[in-house]
């Protein structure tokens, strides 16, 4: 079976279509049976209940590109004494840190802060948002069925858990109602996965999710646009994705998150394995 049938397979794609041979003149979206794509991951997904996990609002893309998410366009300057503290802590250091936090008004709404889990020396690092309902009650990232499919996503690149990979958030604590975290909220608590990037210094970071992306690589630039190209931070590439709740919502998207994992693996190919 070729890498590409066994990426398909981890993520619950049976069926792969490609476009029909078209006249020329004649679009390449018309050429594509995405009824049928969506058929097949309709059927596999159909008993999934509603996610609850933080996520994107099911927003049209027009809509997302012209109504971007706040972020935290901090300009340059010299860290505060704050900053500066964080980015020299060990590992128990930071963790004690994100566990007592009152930086912003969101330690007066969490259950648990999630620090996030995760080899500490891995080769991979994945982002996402922000803990959801779930995610504050455990104090783990990704959990439910928006984990239940990152873990296939992970297995489909040979990854697990604790296993070369390293998961956490833009954001430590849960903001009430799953809403979209504030400039402040981002920027007070920015600088701890800053450290936890630098501790670990992965081979490549995955980004899950518009909010993740356009906070870490500092942009308004939609997620459709970010897509496909391997971008920096700190000197390591970075490569965009679906968040995997936005995944259970929109089905035959899972054949582009696809596209990006392959990309993702290249990328860490040509990094070569860490020794």
């Amino acid at each position: 079976m070729s890498r590409r049938a066994q990426f398909l397979e981890v993520l619950g794609i049976p069926t792969e279509w490609v476009p029909r041979r078209t006249a020329p003149g004649l679009p390449a979206a018309e050429a594509v049976a995405e009824v049928a794509v969506t058929q097949v991951l309709a059927e596999e997904l159909a008993p999934i209940p509603a996610v609850t996990e933080f996520a994107e609002p099911p927003v049209a893309v027009a809509e997302t590109a012209a109504r971007p998410v706040p972020v935290a366009l901090v300009p340059e300057s010299a860290p505060s004494d704050r900053e500066a503290a964080i980015a020299a802590m060990s590992w128990a250091e930071l963790e004690a840190a994100v566990s007592g936090c009152t930086a912003c008004g969101l330690c007066e709404t969490r259950t648990n802060t999630v620090f996030g889990v995760g080899d500490r020396e891995a080769d991979w690092m994945l982002v996402g948002e922000a803990p959801g309902e779930n995610e504050d009650k455990q104090g783990e990232p990704f959990v439910g069925q928006a984990g239940k499919l990152l873990d296939n996503m992970l297995a489909s690149l040979g990854l697990a858990r604790g296993r070369n990979v390293f998961i956490a958030n833009v954001l430590k604590c849960r903001p009430p109602g799953n809403r979209n975290p504030e400039p402040q909220e981002v920027a007070e608590c920015e600088p701890h996965l800053r450290r936890q990037i630098a501790l670990i210094r992965p081979k490549v970071i995955v980004v899950l999710g518009r909010f993740a992306a356009q906070s870490l690589l500092r942009t308004t630039t939609p997620i459709g646009k970010l897509r496909g190209t391997v971008h920096t931070y700190e000197g390591i590439p970075v490569v965009v994705t679906y968040h995997p709740a936005y995944l259970l919502r929109t089905l035959t998207d899972k054949v582009r998150a696809w596209e990006d994992l392959c990309l993702a693996r290249e990328v860490y190919d040509r990094a070569g394995a860490r020794t």
